[in-house]
């Protein structure tokens, strides 16, 4: 399987987390990231629903859940963080939540841009080792989502290195 470039997740600020994340924040689990916006309709009724049932399913070891809060319209009604935490506590989200960095002078923030997400709803998928596998963009189905995350977890788990050796004089040492 290709894998695609995993750029660092560009986060002014999160919600719902003590310490920033990313990609390589948890190592041997699934992660998967859904990028939305608190009035895009589609994130509201399917997307964040959909990545809420993915943690009420998945045991918190195997798979790990992150929302992008990325705006890229409708600045002055979603642009705010007191806007965003009000939403995070109407609908329930326990999960980490990042807010998607703003670039001067640029419509879309800086995550999306780095990712090239198309809009809201998307969903990006990380393997165990922290590389983005998959991305789509829309509504998608919960069991499709759920059978590319289960084959994620299928896959083996990568074996550390043994540490080198040297050995001289008939005696090994680490």
């Amino acid at each position: 399987m290709m894998y695609t470039t995993t750029p660092d997740w560009l986060v002014s600020d999160w919600l719902n987390t003590p310490d920033p994340l990313g990609p390589q924040s948890f190592p041997g689990r699934v992660v998967v990231l859904e990028a939305f916006q608190m009035l895009c309709p589609g994130c509201v009724s399917h997307g964040l629903p959909a990545l809420q049932r993915l943690q009420d399913s998945f045991k918190p070891e195997d798979v790990a859940v992150v929302g992008l809060h990325t705006v890229f319209e409708h600045h002055a009604a979603q642009g705010h963080r007191a806007a965003l935490e009000a939403f995070v506590h109407e609908y329930r989200l326990d999960f980490p939540i990042g807010i998607d960095r703003q670039r001067e002078g640029q419509r879309l923030p800086a995550t999306m841009a780095a990712y090239q997400l198309k809009g809201t709803p998307s969903f990006v998928i990380f393997d165990r080792e922290g590389r983005r596998r998959h991305q789509h963009f829309g509504i998608g189905s919960d069991l499709a989502l759920g059978a590319m995350i289960g084959q994620l977890l299928a896959e083996p788990t990568p074996i550390a290195e043994p540490e080198t050796t040297s050995c001289a004089d008939g005696t090994c040492a680490v």
